[in-house]
């Protein structure tokens, strides 16, 4: 085993759930024949009761305000972050021997993007200098976002989309609906599907207003495309340009497969060269979905310029 490994892949794969799976396999004392855990050892015990002494979990910690005023129920926000004093923290789990004489200790650290340039930096010092008989395990999705120090660190390995066949056997599995249409839409990721039911009804609507082209009202529309996020909504009308270009350009649609005949419609009426400057456009304003912007209000202009790409 190398002492670093950098699993990296497409966000709703699977990555996460497999690096828990793979780290209790590693620290399983009965493993079977083909290298997964057993599930009944004491370690699998500990492991599946989150309470694992050989085992170290970093990921973006909810934080306390400061307001001694607020709810205790509301007390918390999420991070986005995994600090350097996380990082530090691991000193003492590092120092220490496994409690089983002849194991291992595991360090999983998900979403390795979550990591600062500070807390970075301290566990570079720890990748370089690795303590015996332990086993760092990074799950990422976006690489560009790691510092190529830490990445040369460890041994790369990514992790491959399921096949369509694979994924809707899956979805099925799950009860979902559409499964085909939704796995397009989110680019082959299954467990993004499953997450996201609640999203496609809000979607659902919004690519029924997108679809009237020149005749969507961008004042009744707006507070739909936002309802849920900005992005989401931005995003949305990304992934509906992309199409139409597609379609423009005689190709096949590639997120939205049941409104192929729609879209074929719509990319006949296009002005090409005013879909081109929307979809700059809209590049530009999903950088901008987390600022404190009037949200409504940019939407809004975004559907006008929408609905000014249809030649009548």
């Amino acid at each position: 085993m190398p002492h670093a490994l950098l699993l990296h892949g497409r966000a709703g794969i699977g990555k996460y759930d497999f690096s828990r799976i793979f780290s209790q396999a590693l620290l399983c004392s009965n493993r079977r024949s083909q290298g997964n855990a057993c599930g009944e050892c004491s370690s699998c015990n500990w492991f599946n009761d989150n309470n694992h002494p050989d085992f170290q979990l970093l990921s973006p910690e909810q934080e306390a305000e400061s307001d001694e005023e607020v709810p205790v129920s509301k007390k918390t926000k999420k991070k986005t972050q995994i600090s350097v004093a996380q990082i530090r923290n691991l000193s003492g789990f590092l120092s220490m021997t496994s409690h089983r004489s002849n194991g291992m200790r595991v360090v999983l650290i998900h979403p390795a993007e979550a990591l600062n340039l500070a807390s970075a930096n301290a566990l570079l010092k720890m990748l370089e200098e690795p303590a015996t008989g332990v086993v760092f395990i990074l799950v990422a999705q976006q690489l560009q976002r790691l510092l190529p120090t830490i990445i040369s660190r460890c041994q790369k390995i990514s992790m491959p989309i399921p096949n369509e066949s694979q994924a809707l056997a899956w979805l099925g599995e799950q009860g979902i609906q559409n499964a085909k249409q939704q796995l397009a839409y989110l680019e082959g990721s299954p467990i993004k599907v499953f997450n996201e039911q609640l999203q496609f009804t809000l979607l659902t609507e919004i690519w029924r207003m997108l679809a009237l082209g020149r005749n969507l009202e961008p004042n009744i529309a707006a507070p739909i495309f936002i309802a849920s996020s900005v992005e989401t909504g931005v995003i949305a009308v990304q992934k509906w340009l992309y199409d139409l270009v597609a379609m423009r350009l005689g190709k096949q649609t590639r997120y939205h497969v049941q409104f192929a005949s729609t879209l074929q419609v719509l990319a006949e009426k296009v002005n090409l060269s005013r879909l081109f400057d929307l979809q700059r456009k809209t590049d530009a304003l999903r950088k901008l979905a987390l600022h404190p912007l009037n949200h409504e209000l940019q939407i809004e202009n975004l559907l006008l310029e929408y609905t000014h790409i249809f030649q009548s």
